[in-house]
């Protein structure tokens, strides 16, 4: 005769533990590279500002205050951007509120980036002599339509994935619809961050040297490594947020009931 019994059957899923070599190898190697693309992007344009074209000031020389802008942009849009959207795929080891947080904090700490970045530029245009024209090139449309999907992406997600943690229950259902619209338009915005700083590349080097630049000298050849840093860059953060191998589905921890 059949005795009723209650079973508690806990399955941990964890997809780190089918994962190959191969797969461990890739996918440390796709983000090493990823992150020196990220740094790398960084340290170029800080080189040539620095070595090429006379380094940093503020309003009282609008022409080197011009140089805080492709720094800060670059260091804003692609650099604590894409460690930011690349926690996620690093953070495999962490709880998921701690990746949110700090995914949270890279972005936050974008903000402020742009912010003097966009002001600089403004400054080093209107304060020329004589003052240079603002937002007639398509640098400069893009930058806006950038910048007007990062202020969205951050309201949104600080809204969504932060504040309405406080009612947890109530809200998951919706949380869980935003993320892959979240996730969509984080990568959009960074590849057409990487776009306008490509248009932003191009103008301010047709502007400085001029005919020069087709004699590929020294600042042009650093301005071409940047350029592809950012392009390379673009399409290894692509792989590796879209590899579908990559996402880390975490602990899943079924329990069953059965009667018996």
């Amino acid at each position: 005769m059949g005795k009723g019994k209650m079973h508690n059957k806990h399955r941990n899923y964890d997809d780190e533990n089918s994962w190959a070599c191969g797969n461990w190898f890739e996918f440390l190697l796709v983000v090493a590279l990823a992150i020196i693309l990220l740094i790398g992007a960084l340290v170029l344009v800080l080189f040539w500002v620095l070595y090429y074209r006379g380094g940093f000031a503020w309003n009282e020389n609008p022409t080197l205050e011009f140089n805080l802008h492709p720094v800060l942009m670059i260091a804003g849009f692609i650099t604590f951007s894409g460690f930011s959207m690349l926690l996620y795929r690093v953070g495999r080891c962490c709880r998921r509120i701690y990746v949110k947080l700090f995914h949270t904090i890279f972005h936050a700490l974008a903000v402020p980036c742009v912010v003097v970045g966009f002001i600089a530029v403004l400054d080093s245009h209107n304060l020329a002599n004589p003052p240079i024209r603002n937002f007639y090139s398509l640098h400069s449309w893009m930058g806006f339509v950038t910048m007007g999907l990062f202020a969205l992406q951050f309201v949104v997600g600080f809204f969504s994935f932060l504040i309405l943690l406080c009612c947890e229950n109530a809200t998951a259902g919706f949380r869980a619809s935003l993320v892959p619209i979240h996730a969509t338009f984080g990568i959009l915005t960074f590849m057409l961050a990487v776009a306008t700083c490509l248009t932003g590349l191009t103008e301010k080097t047709i502007f400085t040297l001029g005919v020069s630049y087709s004699y590929l000298g020294e600042e042009a050849i650093i301005i071409n490594a940047l350029a592809m840093t950012l392009v390379a860059g673009a399409i290894v953060m692509a792989y590796t947020l879209l590899r579908e191998g990559f996402r880390y589905s975490g602990h899943i921890l079924v329990s069953v009931q059965s009667e018996m």
